[in-house]
Order: structure tokens, then sequence, then C-alpha cells
């Protein structure tokens, strides 16, 4: 049996400004989520060009380089850089994983 929804939830679904904020989220996220996989999607390209060629799947030189320009695009942008790292590492470590799937294949 599905419960009444409690007032505030009531209010928040008739509120014209939030469900506009709401909606810009959304729209931001589904965004993200095309971007990632579309990085993806080449990085795994990356990954299999690197397995045929006998390179290392992780390249901490360049890891480092692209967290030092996010990070300094992230201040620009008024965004926490350490978030900013946090994220990037996160990608960065799926990304070698993959690429050490490629290399095991």
């Amino acid at each position: 049996m599905a419960s009444e929804p409690t007032p505030t939830a009531l209010q928040a679904t008739e509120d014209p400004t939030l469900a506009g904020f709401r909606k810009s989220i959304d729209n931001i996220d589904a965004a993200l989520i095309h971007m990632l996989a579309e990085r993806f999607r080449i990085t795994k390209a990356v990954g299999e060009y690197k397995a045929k060629s006998a390179l290392p799947p992780a390249d901490p030189g360049r890891e480092q380089r692209q967290v030092e320009r996010l990070r300094r695009l992230a201040e620009e942008a008024d965004l926490d850089p350490e978030f900013s790292e946090k994220f990037l590492r996160f990608v960065i470590d799926e990304v070698i994983r993959h690429h050490r799937q490629a290399q095991n294949q």
C-alpha cells in the first residue's frame, strides 16, 4: 500500500522554484552521465592501444599533471579543489583498472 506524501514532500512538488532547481539538477546529472560514458569510451580505446603497444596501464606523471590542472580549474570555477581531486582520482583508478583488464585479455 502506497503511503500518502508528507506535507513537506507535497509542498516541494508544488513549489515551482524548487521544481525548477530540481529540473536543472536532473539535466546536469544526465549530462554528467553522458560525459562520463564518452570519457570511458575514449579511455577504453586508450587501454586497448596501451595493451597492444605493451605500454603500462598507469602513467603517474600524466595523472599528477591532470590532478594539478583540474585543481586549478576547480579553483577558477569556485569548486572545492579537494572534491575535484577525489572525484578525478576515483575516475583515474577506474580507468587504470580497465587498462589492466585490457592487458590481461
